[in-house]
């Protein structure tokens, strides 16, 4: 709801800068998304990798618990080499977790890598269609109602990039101690 709101605030503004009607739509991705079935096929294969990931982190997780486990109980009667070699053993199996839970769920991990390239062609269908209904209706934007307020459609003649690029070169713009208050 504040999405729309917001989003028919901006349009209101545009209105009054230009005297011309705009045309605004809006969409709800989310239910759009729920309704493909390239989507859910993504999804149910996105699923099955995390869930075979995490039963491998699992298994590797339990392993170093039961060596853990094991050192403490025979700690107190192994050598001190045979001691150095199970804690050397030990921190290098927590590293590999360490490093597998990186490489499969960090920020750059397999899982968003996997992820775009299974979501990217049904995206790219969703956002091909919003612009044809777009162009076809004669809508001036459109917005995402599904998260915070998202653009997904404008008209290229509200596009004021350039002019703010050309106004920045110009030596326009706030200067480095100027402040919008």
């Amino acid at each position: 709801m504040r999405s729309t709101t917001l989003a028919f605030a901006i349009a209101a503004l545009f209105a009054g800068a230009t005297h011309a009607q705009l045309q605004v739509g809006y969409v709800d991705s989310d239910a759009i998304m729920d309704e493909m079935p390239d989507a859910a096929d993504a999804r149910a294969a996105l699923d099955r990798l995390v869930e075979e990931w995490q039963a491998e982190l699992s298994a590797m997780e339990n392993e170093w618990e039961k060596k853990y486990r094991d050192y403490e109980k025979r700690k107190l009667i192994m050598s001190d080499q045979r001691r150095a070699e199970v804690e050397k053993d030990l921190t290098e199996l927590e590293t590999e977790i360490i490093k597998y839970r990186e490489e499969k769920f960090g920020s750059d991990g397999e899982l968003f890598r996997k992820q775009d390239e299974l979501m990217k062609p049904v995206q790219n269908r969703v956002f091909n269609a919003i612009e044809e209904v777009a162009l076809e209706e004669d809508l001036d934007f459109v917005f995402d109602r599904s998260g915070g307020v998202l653009m997904l459609y404008a008209k290229d003649e509200y596009d004021i990039t350039p002019k703010v690029l050309r106004r920045l070169e110009e030596g326009g713009g706030m200067g480095d101690n100027e402040r919008i208050d």
